[in-house]
């Protein structure tokens, strides 16, 4: 069986954090411990922006998050840079819609690690998983400022869409989500949700995971 199936995947994409040294003016290796002592059940290393590591520095702080999820069993992905997720020996590989193709990248990664692509339509979220997606970022669910590329706002109705739709596959939402709205896209047919700056650039990171695990256990009672 693969180490990924579906149900594995599921559980990881509970509460998602994605987060690069940008993201936060905090050490990025301490707010990552802090949000996963506070219930956050995966991390993508997205190191984009204005001021973004390059080179050297981007790979030790790579490796340095990679350690720390080890450390807690927590599953690690690289967005959008397959050297970089072999190199630190990443669970994964998360590509949105303008990056690498994503059947090329499935072949690159082999089917032992996870395979994450954006979506923000029922054409993308079926070419994604023909491609061999084994989930889908949906978003934005609400207007945000963590991404200059944001597309236009979805709302959890672009999940409800997919699922009508049939697809299948793991959904996490992401994009301006709080724990109140953690209810409202969840129930439109997502697993979990993928937030940035509400938990990266929030002054006590380990209680804003933890007000989002909790929204989400909410969900699941």
């Amino acid at each position: 069986m693969r180490p990924w199936d579906a149900e594995a995947v599921r559980r990881a994409m509970k509460m998602y954090l994605v987060m690069g040294g940008v993201n936060t003016t905090q050490d990025p290796v301490e707010v990552l411990r802090q949000a996963i002592a506070g219930g956050i059940t995966l991390f993508q290393f997205r190191e984009k922006g204005t001021g973004a590591l390059v080179g050297e520095a981007r790979i030790t702080l790579a490796m340095q998050l990679r350690q720390v999820c080890s450390q807690h069993g927590v599953p690690f992905i690289v967005n959008d840079d397959v050297e970089l997720a072999v190199a630190v020996e990443a669970d994964g590989v998360h590509v949105g819609q303008e990056d690498a193709d994503a059947a090329l990248v499935r072949a690159r990664i082999g089917d032992g690690r996870m395979l994450g692509v954006s979506a923000h339509s029922v054409e993308e979220a079926r070419r994604a998983v023909q491609a061999g997606a084994d989930y889908l970022g949906v978003g934005p669910m609400y207007p945000t400022r963590s991404k200059a590329d944001a597309h236009a706002v979805l709302g959890p109705a672009g999940v409800t869409e997919l699922r009508a739709a049939g697809i299948a596959v793991p959904i996490v939402g992401i994009g301006g989500i709080t724990p109140d709205a953690t209810g409202a896209v969840m129930a439109a047919g997502a697993d979990g949700v993928a937030v940035i700056s509400a938990i990266a650039g929030a002054a006590d990171v380990r209680a804003a995971a933890a007000h989002f695990a909790a929204a989400v256990r909410g969900m699941q009672a």
